[in-house]
């Protein structure tokens, strides 16, 4: 049963909630000897996070208008997406099997993956889509984000866009990864070591040095 709503004509400019195929995400680029190397990571899906108020500023710039911007301080240079991976991938483990990659499985019957669905889980994001929408359940993992460059997104958006997050999933979708990141790892507190013998069964202490000769001088 799908647990969002999507609107499949696309806006004049990028959104946030876009989702888009085939997307690369550049690993790395090496010269040696004259010779440029590339290597792409190539995404079946991606859904895009950046706040949607900065993606419309940004498409002031890039669209011809009466009157444009006076500086260019709203421009953006990337966008922030992340991979939507076949939900039953995720559970198995295997959604980054082509890169070399084993995950941890989840177990789509218990809690475990029940509350992931139900998203109750921090780090996933479900996504089942309406019947029309041709994606499978799909899950966005928090871990797993990168970033594109606006004029990349704009020059496959024509052939590349699928769909577009309605209003409150897009928030919910940002809302979520947001936490995520703003998550605090504390430190593991110890337990102080308790003292090797208990201080009210100490001897006075005057014992505690042995014996000791004391003279008492008179006047």
């Amino acid at each position: 049963m799908n647990n969002v709503r999507v609107r499949t004509k696309r806006l004049g400019r990028t959104s946030q909630g876009d989702v888009f195929r085939d997307v690369e995400c550049i690993e790395y680029v090496a010269e040696k000897r004259g010779v440029l190397e590339v290597s792409k990571l190539v995404f079946p899906l991606v859904v895009v996070l950046t706040q949607d108020c900065d993606l419309e500023q940004d498409a002031r710039y890039r669209n011809p208008q009466p009157k444009p911007p006076s500086n260019h301080d709203k421009k953006l240079f990337s966008v922030l997406v992340a991979p939507l991976y076949n939900a039953e991938h995720v559970f198995q483990g295997q959604h980054l099997a082509d890169l070399g990659l084993t995950m941890a499985s989840i177990n789509k019957g218990r809690t475990e993956g029940k509350t992931l669905m139900q998203n109750e889980r921090p780090r996933y994001h479900y996504l089942d889509f309406p019947a029309d929408v041709p994606i499978v359940p799909s899950i966005a993992d928090f871990k797993h984000y990168f970033s594109v460059s606006v004029a990349y997104l704009e020059k496959i958006r024509p052939k590349n866009f699928v769909c577009r997050l309605s209003g409150l999933y897009r928030e919910d979708l940002s809302q979520r990864f947001a936490a995520y990141l703003a998550r605090i790892g504390l430190p593991e507190i110890l337990p102080a070591p308790a003292p090797s013998v208990p201080i009210d069964a100490q001897a006075p202490p005057s014992a505690q040095t042995g014996t000791q000769e004391v003279t008492e001088s008179g006047t």
